[in-house]
């Protein structure tokens, strides 16, 4: 007899071992596709497709925190910063809303330089002036509530969309911004 105090069959164990593995292997990699369905296309609406299974979304997260708006707005009087690639990325156009005129005076100011940095790139871009345009710039008084622009150049659209950039206006400094 090969039993021992417990009952137990020695030289059945590793078998028995074997198979639970086996069968634990096999919950782990069957369970989980078997809970996985196809998306319903009952609701969906008649001539559109509805998204595979496991397509990217096109959610976004959040590109500007809320607490760099709340430092722009109490020390710049702007808010609503944004990047945006523009004329097939050959220009990037930075805007803003302004809060307070006061503050966001040297903004409007065509007398101070205005650069767009992309530090990864290593490149700074400038405001473009045109002969009978002049600068691609809004510069009249600032108006609390409207929104203002200025466009760089962007030559062989070395910035694209996606790039984390700087804004930098005299003494004003926007950080991370993203180009949409």
């Amino acid at each position: 007899m090969n039993q021992d105090k417990f009952g137990l069959d020695w030289w059945r164990v590793p078998a028995v071992a074997t198979r639970l593995a086996m069968i634990f292997a096999a919950g782990l990699f069957i369970l989980p596709l078997q809970g996985q369905s196809k998306a319903p296309e009952a609701n969906s609406a008649p001539g559109t497709k509805a998204a595979p299974v496991g397509a990217p979304t096109r959610y976004l997260p959040s590109r500007f925190p809320g607490r760099a708006a709340a430092f722009y707005g109490a020390v710049w009087g702007v808010d609503s910063l944004s990047v945006k690639a523009v004329e097939s990325g050959e220009l990037l156009r930075f805007s803003y809303r302004i809060l307070d005129a006061a503050k966001a005076k040297t903004l409007n100011d065509k007398e101070v330089n205005a650069f767009l940095i992309d530090p990864i790139a290593g490149i700074r871009l400038s405001v473009p002036t045109l002969e009978k345009v002049g600068q691609l710039r809004q510069s009249s008084t600032p108006e609390a509530g409207k929104v203002y622009w200025m466009a760089f150049s962007n030559p062989g659209r070395r910035v694209k969309p996606g790039d984390r950039v700087e804004v930098v206006i005299g003494q004003f400094r926007a950080e991370e911004l993203v180009v949409d």
